[in-house]
């Protein structure tokens, strides 16, 4: 995807969320760090300019949560969590870049209902490359990318990377 298909792919994620929630009534985005926070960010921009409202927006940082923390291959780098607002009875859009296995998002929950009881989650992600482990399914997806488990997507959003794009990167060929 290039910066356009990107800006494309946002706007209708936007409206989308919209029209499934009937407006922005108890709405709320959380982004999972770090290129979900910048998703969620420009969701709730396009959100404001159609609504001329401004959702609530949070920020998870899902590190304690994970399921390969005990295999001590990583030395976990702790990030802030912000969630400004009681996420009682909202219905609460986790945003993420690139959905994969599933364990992120099930770490994302996790961390999520320590801070209250949503109504609803949904979730909102840029790609989806298939492969899951877990028995999530995106509500709102930015593209559908079919991957072998060896390739890599990568997400660059200008706010972290200086442009806007996503890549495949193929896995490299081993010689004996």
């Amino acid at each position: 995807m290039n910066a356009d298909e990107m800006n494309r792919a946002i706007t209708r994620i936007a409206h989308e969320i919209l029209e499934k929630n009937k407006g922005t009534q108890d709405l709320a985005l959380v982004g999972i760090r770090t290129r979900g926070v910048v998703l969620a960010n420009r969701l709730r921009d396009k959100i404001a300019e159609i609504e001329k409202t401004t959702l609530d927006m949070g920020i998870l940082d899902i590190t304690l949560y994970r399921d390969d923390l005990a295999t001590g291959k990583d030395t976990p780098v702790l990030q802030d969590t912000d969630i400004p607002f009681p996420i009682d009875g909202k219905k609460v859009v986790l945003c993420d870049d690139v959905l994969f296995t599933g364990r992120t998002i099930r770490a994302a929950i996790d961390a999520l209902v320590d801070f209250g009881r949503p109504a609803q989650v949904q979730l909102a992600v840029l790609i989806d490359r298939g492969h899951r482990e877990l028995p999530f399914r995106p509500d709102y997806v930015g593209k559908n990318i079919p991957t072998s488990k060896e390739m890599r997507v990568k997400v660059q959003m200008t706010e972290e990377d200086q442009k806007d794009q996503v890549i495949v990167i193929q896995p490299e060929e081993k010689t004996s």
